[in-house]
């Protein structure tokens, strides 16, 4: 096995926590996972129910998803200044779900650029109201304050590379999936990618009215032609493509059969004749 990965997953990684339920998971000494809590969203998480990661580069830090809130994003940047000084220079959201991206506005006002899909924005906007009326609800109207709604600076229709330092950051595009606008961020010199909600470790994955479990399992395929070494998934632990396949993929695809099936049956039932509406049996 990859040898930083079986030290992650052993537990020897550095791991230090907040009071929000952050954990902190470090693969090198550039390369962080921010590991939220399991289940849902609440006053003492802020809405940060998922995971995030960040890269500490040579110019600057490079964030993977913003969390939920306002404050999420300061508790998120706390754990940030537990590792660097350097200041957040680019936010980038892997989706459009609300841990994705409404702690924008924070990082926003402290000089960061944030990217994103076409395709996440389109999103963010769509389901804005509700977004904001479940926080509310879930985490509280304190808790909520001071979170608005922030897009992204700059946009891609498909795929964008850039480099801060000497760090590539690939992003890709590859929902619909859990979301829309699902997008990858890939390493390539160091083979870690950063899946934001196509990949969900240690929980059920979460198969909503907006999303596509079709899309999905050719989302996670996309993201497994990488081969990459790490993965940090957008729910649960840094881990690698075996569990990630286990927990994901071979969850998606009955439920995939599933839904197909259920298409089927109701447009067999829609085409079958009824032999008394239509006069053929007589009663």
């Amino acid at each position: 096995m990859f040898p930083l990965l079986l030290m992650l997953l052993s537990g020897v990684a550095q791991a230090l926590e907040n009071g929000n339920g952050l954990r902190l998971q470090k693969m090198s000494e550039q390369v962080y996972a921010v590991v939220g809590p399991y289940g849902g969203r609440t006053p003492q998480n802020l809405g940060n129910n998922a995971t995030f990661g960040f890269v500490v580069t040579d110019e600057g830090v490079v964030l993977i998803d913003s969390g939920g809130t306002y404050q999420g994003a300061e508790a998120i940047d706390r754990l940030i200044k537990q590792v660097t000084d350097k200041p957040v220079k680019y936010v980038l959201n892997s989706g459009g779900q609300d841990h994705r991206w409404l702690g924008n506005g924070y990082f926003k006002e402290r000089g960061a650029r944030v990217i994103a899909s076409e395709a996440v924005v389109a999103d963010q906007h769509k389901r804005l109201q509700d977004q904001m009326f479940m926080l509310g609800n879930q985490v509280g109207e304190k808790e909520i304050v001071g979170t608005e709604p922030v897009y992204a600076d700059e946009t891609f229709t498909d795929s964008m590379r850039f480099i801060l330092g000497s760090t590539v950051f690939e992003l890709q595009r590859v929902g619909p999936a859990h979301t829309p606008g699902d997008s990858l961020v890939w390493l390539p010199r160091k083979k870690i990618v950063f899946t934001g909600d196509v990949v969900f470790v240690g929980r059920i994955p979460g198969v909503l009215a907006h999303s596509n479990s079709k899309g999905w399992i050719n989302a996670f395929d996309a993201m497994a032609s990488l081969k990459p070494k790490v993965i940090v998934p957008g729910h649960g632990p840094v881990t690698d493509l075996a569990q990630a396949r286990k927990d994901t993929r071979d969850y998606l695809v009955p439920v995939y059969k599933c839904q197909v099936i259920e298409i089927q049956l109701k447009n067999r039932k829609k085409t079958m004749r009824n032999p008394v509406q239509d006069g053929t049996i007589m009663i």
